[in-house]
């Protein structure tokens, strides 16, 4: 698990460094056309999507391995209205939910190929029969991680109780579908340097779908992300 979502340090500047959560508009339009009541936050971090779905009536369950970003979650105002739950998808319990997201990095960050299967297997569990998982990954004919350097990444913010921020990407590594890269964040009010390095697989379209196919799901429809259209695959899937 990379260290950004586990140090509580870095877990609390998290939102204040990423405010634009647009993206997770789609996911929510996606739960009214599904008519979804009960949905799964898988790698829920911070809460941000778990708390908007909960805040339009929906029942909520965030589930997440990193206790940092939960706590960050738990802080936050209508955190009760969430079920948070700390620990990983491969164990989840059956819940009978209707629609179960993975929104943001979640699941290009589950690179073993073995973690992923328990992942798709433990959500399937978690779902109603006839239930929907919807998930992105990036596209990996375009090559995101060609801007993950400090001259495309880097930005200075102010956050309200800390200070000023600095924060930046650099590429480490691609090895065939691994891209490994490195954040680093620099609070002025100490001068603390902090760094967390992580990996994301990036899977091809016909990959992922057979992966579904293999662990109970049919896929229902790929869609283009509106917010990043060429960018990315939406995958809308369904419990067998």
């Amino acid at each position: 698990m990379a260290e950004e979502f586990e140090d509580p340090r870095l877990a609390a500047v998290y939102d204040p460094l990423d405010p634009d959560r647009s993206d997770l508009d789609v996911y929510a339009a996606i739960a009214a056309e599904l008519g979804a009541r009960s949905v799964l936050d898988v790698g829920c971090g911070t809460g941000t999507f778990a708390l908007m779905l909960a805040g339009r009536g929906l029942e909520v369950t965030g589930f997440d391995p990193a206790a940092a970003s939960l706590a960050v979650a738990r802080a936050k105002p209508g955190a009760e209205r969430v079920r948070w739950v700390h620990g990983d998808a491969r164990a989840l319990p059956p819940m009978a939910a209707d629609l179960a997201t993975m929104t943001a990095n979640v699941a290009q960050a589950i690179v073993e190929p073995d973690d992923w299967a328990a992942t798709l297997d433990g959500v399937r569990r978690a779902l109603r029969p006839g239930g929907r998982l919807v998930f992105e990954t990036r596209v990996p004919a375009r090559r995101a991680w060609l801007g993950w350097n400090r001259a495309e990444s880097h930005h200075v913010t102010d956050v309200e109780g800390v200070g000023r921020v600095e924060q930046w990407f650099d590429l480490l590594d691609v090895s065939g579908p691994l891209v490994t890269f490195r954040g680093t964040w620099v609070f002025a009010a100490d001068g603390a340097v902090l760094t967390s390095e992580s990996t994301l697989r990036f899977r091809e379209r016909e990959e992922v779908e057979q992966d579904l196919d293999a662990h109970g799901y049919v896929v229902d429809e790929v869609r283009d992300a509106p917010d990043r259209p060429g960018r990315e695959y939406v995958f809308l899937a369904s419990v067998r």
